[in-house]
């Protein structure tokens, strides 16, 4: 199948099939491994990982444009698709020939869930981490705590970051890949969320639970390289393209109601007010559209984009809430009823503010790219 015929095909998916699961998950405050299964069976949990280890291997700007797409409904959606396709990258430059067929195939060809386990409640997110491991023989002990872990609690290995004990700084820490549940381990969902609901978040407390050496990526040491390097970049990139696409629903359902909402016989739309809330949201959103295509570029042929992948995370997530306050003001008071589409795209809005970093982390990146 080529491009643009895979490109209809996800279009008609999300208008369709998209919309069948956001009302469900809505009702039912839950994910269905239904959805899961079904996204796996499409393909489209493998369309960023290479040829060569079973995925579909389409260019990173290519992948942009079928995002785009899959944040259009329900985030939990957008979700699964967002992280099936891109925590490989933190395992592919790390993995020995074992790990290879053992993790990295697998989740690529979404048989196996791995959720990215860096956050902790008491620490940023970065190399103040406390969560520690004691070895001992073929086994370290892992003792801790983590938080806010997506998909933490159905996954089925958590690609977890800790240190070694008695270690500071970025030395000494470690990256593996730790069964989700077990010995050990306490494994707690955190409960409801204003937005993207069903999609798990994990509280994971850890009490010396076994995890072989041979499940750690890498060398002691390497374990923030395994977090950030090769895959923060392109994973801010993807979320700045998931606030073009969810703003992008946003302004299509409040064109559509401006066109049909009638006040003092004429519909909403003839209204300078309105017309220019949607004109400004438009000129807004395709700024952030082609901000983060030029983060994408610049991070994949130009081999740079750390700077850019800030900017665009942090221009798209704010012009996502901008455009959403647009959105819900067209559709005035009744936008504010769950009956209301705009009510969930709303509140779904408001999670891409924290998603890889807050804006105070991406202005602090940018900020140290201009000023050295």
């Amino acid at each position: 199948m080529d491009f643009e015929a895979l490109k209809a095909e996800i279009r008609d998916y999300v208008d369709t099939r998209g919309e069948y699961w956001t009302e469900r998950i809505e009702a039912e405050n839950a994910v269905s491994p239904e959805l899961w299964n079904e996204l796996r069976e499409r393909g489209y949990l493998s369309l960023a990982g290479p040829t060569e280890l079973g995925g579909k291997g389409l260019p990173f700007t290519k992948y942009l444009e079928l995002l785009e797409l899959f944040a259009r409904p329900h985030a939990s959606l957008r979700m699964i698709v967002h992280v099936s396709n891109g925590t490989w990258r933190s395992l592919a430059p790390h993995v020995d020939a074992e790990q290879r067929e053992k993790f990295l195939k697998p989740l690529i060809a979404g048989q196996i869930k791995v959720a990215f386990t860096l956050t902790e409640p008491h620490n940023g997110t970065g190399a103040d981490i406390t969560t520690y491991v004691e070895r001992e023989g073929d086994s370290y002990y892992l003792t801790g705590e983590k938080h806010l872990i997506t998909f933490g609690h159905i996954a089925d290995y958590l690609l977890l970051f800790a240190r070694v004990r008695g270690s500071a700084g970025a030395e000494g820490t470690v990256a593996l890949l730790v069964p989700a549940h077990g010995e050990g381990i306490q494994n707690n969902l955190m409960g409801d969320s204003l937005g993207v609901r069903g999609t798990d978040h994990s509280h994971l407390i850890f009490n010396r639970a076994p995890v072989p050496v041979a499940n750690r990526l890498g060398a002691e040491g390497d374990g923030l390289s395994v977090a950030l390097g090769g895959f923060l970049v392109p994973s801010r990139i993807s979320v700045a393209m998931t606030c073009v696409g969810l703003a992008q629903k946003a302004l299509d359902l409040a064109v559509e109601f401006s066109k049909t909402r009638v006040t003092f016989g004429k519909p909403i739309a003839a209204r300078q007010a309105i017309a220019f809330r949607l004109a400004e949201a438009s000129a807004d959103l395709q700024a952030a559209r082609q901000l983060t295509l030029f983060a994408a570029d610049q991070w994949e042929n130009h081999g740079g984009g750390a700077a850019e992948s800030a900017q665009a995370k942090l221009f798209a997530s704010e012009m996502l809430q901008r455009v959403t306050d647009h959105a819900s003001a067209v559709f005035g008071g009744i936008g504010y009823f769950a009956s209301s589409p705009i009510e969930r795209v709303y509140r779904d809005a408001r999670a891409q503010r924290f998603e890889e970093g807050t804006v105070e982390v991406q202005k602090q990146t940018i900020a140290r790219a201009l000023l050295g």
